[in-house]
């Protein structure tokens, strides 16, 4: 068992008979009455964002997990295939079990969240950044370039990104995952 003083971005508890990994979490003591904890929670069965704001103290009951690396390998269909880089074992999971699908590069190392009880991955963790190339984007027009004008790129996954006008087709772009925002431009 754990309080809400354990709360973090990452962990996995049960709460109304499913289990939910916190993706934001914010502490709040308000000026008059108890402090409390407004929590974002992700179910890693159905993929379902809910808001849930737990009182101070409260006990939530968290899920104790492993952490393995696993080698992205193919997709078929709404199943992902990894391989675990230690042992070579590969396991499928669903697409709803990822937090950004298609940002998933082929070879992409990440992190499976797997549940020590039953062995059932819960989630995956995909490196803070990832760097993929423009494979369709429309020029930049010289002078548009007043303001931070951005346009829509289509990266070799098949995602879509909004990029700053300067991004041709063949630059490689750096990512951010959490948010799935294009950082900078990759020079080789």
């Amino acid at each position: 068992m754990a309080s809400t003083s354990d709360i973090r971005n990452g962990l996995c508890i049960k709460y109304n008979h499913d289990i939910y990994k916190i993706i934001e979490f914010l502490h709040v003591k308000p000026g008059k009455g108890p402090a409390f904890v407004r929590t974002k929670l992700k179910s890693v069965t159905t993929g379902k964002v809910i808001d849930n704001t737990f009182s101070a103290g409260h006990k939530i009951d968290d899920v104790r997990v492993e952490t393995h690396k696993f080698q992205y390998l193919y997709a078929e269909g709404d199943t992902y295939h990894f391989m675990n880089t230690e042992d070579y074992n590969q396991i499928t999971l669903q697409k709803s079990t990822l937090d950004a699908p298609g940002l998933l590069k082929e070879g992409e190392v990440v992190t499976v969240i797997i549940n020590s009880e039953d062995q059932m991955p819960l989630s995956v963790e995909m490196p803070a950044s990832v760097i993929l190339e423009v494979t369709a984007t429309e020029p930049g027009v010289k002078g548009n370039t007043a303001t931070n004008a951005t346009k829509p790129a289509t990266v070799e996954t098949g995602a879509e990104v909004m990029v700053p006008l300067f991004i041709n087709e063949g630059d490689k772009i750096k990512i951010e995952t959490e948010k799935g925002t294009y950082k900078e431009r990759i020079k080789e």
